[in-house]
């Protein structure tokens, strides 16, 4: 049974409540001051201490998206190896489409009337990075079959998985009601991890002798997308959307390359990567590299992008309130990147702050984008 099971849930909780019961029923007979009653007494508590705490740990991780498998919560997930074969080898798509799915809330399977979510394998020609990720297409993409479409690249945070953008934050049923009330336009959902090299955070820079994930984000992935899907090449036509380390690297990628994405929208983003057990040494004394990791150092020291950035935070509850208050300042003092925000008056750094963010963030997202 999976990590993210209902059944591996419901067993833990059912074992914490045996406990619980049995410490209850049994405490009067342990009530003896003797060394195996005490022993007995610490057991039972100890014991239904443990499973209480896994039970409330594993609604936490599916509520939340941490970890999708065993392998990914003991640090056991590795596919960096299979990256490189299977690119080496040169062979086929891209994309590659391991499955299709209907969009959660839809009855209909039909994908000119439903949509169609697209479980997938991106491969990085230049990068040698696979990724797995989920492509929503809108109803519309089925319905004409010349027209060309805005791209969205929707970005978890660390750890995160692909699956929670779909299932916790729902950005797929979000799009299409917010299309279908004419609130935005119909555009393509990409949506992945931005830790493309598990279980390691790179923080999407292109670590000296690692992983190029930078590089991953603002060319493999459009090249890969534009390979396969109908979708336009300009930048005007290319958005990327992520919360917390996810939104960290949408605003850095359309600061540093304009030129792939038009627009940008971090929800409870940071500005600057940090450096810790899970990131290990990014930028090996590359003294430039570490500046450009700093978005405040870039927005100084570098010419201002012509992209259009969105930031949100909460005034209660977000740890990077100040941070964001200083970031829309300085981007407004460059008069030349585009700058809006959306300030909540209390809300954690979770999904359901994110979700009250998400439909107004899409709808600005696509007010930015242009389709053909």
């Amino acid at each position: 049974m999976g990590l993210t099971s209902n059944k591996v849930l419901m067993l833990a909780v059912v074992f914490a409540v045996a406990l619980f019961a049995g410490t209850v029923w049994l405490w009067p007979r342990l009530a003896r001051q003797s060394w195996r009653a005490v022993g007995g007494r610490v057991g039972l508590l100890l014991a239904t201490q443990v499973a209480v705490f896994v039970s409330v740990g594993l609604a936490a991780n599916q509520a939340f998206g941490f970890y999708a498998t065993w392998a990914d919560l003991f640090g056991q997930e590795n596919g960096e190896g299979v990256v490189v074969d299977h690119i080496a080898d040169g062979a086929g798509d891209p994309v590659r489409v391991v499955s299709t799915s209907r969009v959660a809330g839809v009855s209909s399977g039909v994908p000119q009337v439903a949509g169609q979510i697209q479980k997938v394998d991106i491969l990085g020609r230049t990068t040698r990075i696979a990724a797995p990720a989920f492509v929503y297409l809108p109803p519309e993409y089925f319905q004409d079959h010349k027209r060309k479409f805005p791209v969205s690249v929707v970005l978890t945070g660390y750890p995160g998985t692909a699956q929670a953008l779909v299932d916790k934050l729902h950005y797929p049923s979000t799009a299409q009601q917010l299309a279908k009330g004419g609130k935005m336009q119909p555009m393509i959902l990409v949506m992945l991890r931005p830790a493309v090299a598990p279980p390691r955070d790179t923080e999407c820079v292109d670590v000296p002798g690692g992983p190029k994930t930078e590089t991953f984000f603002a060319k493999d992935l459009r090249d890969a997308v534009k390979a396969r899907y109908r979708v336009d090449a300009t930048p005007a036509s290319w958005g990327i959307i992520g919360d917390s380390t996810g939104g960290y690297c949408a605003l850095k990628i359309a600061m540093h390359h304009p030129r792939s994405y038009g627009a940008a929208v971090g929800l409870s983003p940071y500005y600057k990567a940090p450096i810790d057990a899970t990131t290990g040494d990014l930028f090996h004394g590359d003294k430039n590299l570490r500046n450009r990791a700093n978005l405040f150092w870039v927005l100084k020291h570098q010419s201002a992008p012509e992209t259009s950035l969105l930031v949100t935070s909460s005034k209660i509850g977000e740890h990077n309130y100040k941070d964001t208050l200083r970031f829309i300042k300085n981007v407004q003092d460059t008069n030349v990147t585009r700058i809006s925000s959306i300030i909540l008056p209390s809300g954690g750094h979770n999904f359901n702050t994110w979700r009250r963010e998400i439909p107004a963030a899409l709808q600005w997202l696509s007010s930015r984008l242009v389709s053909h």
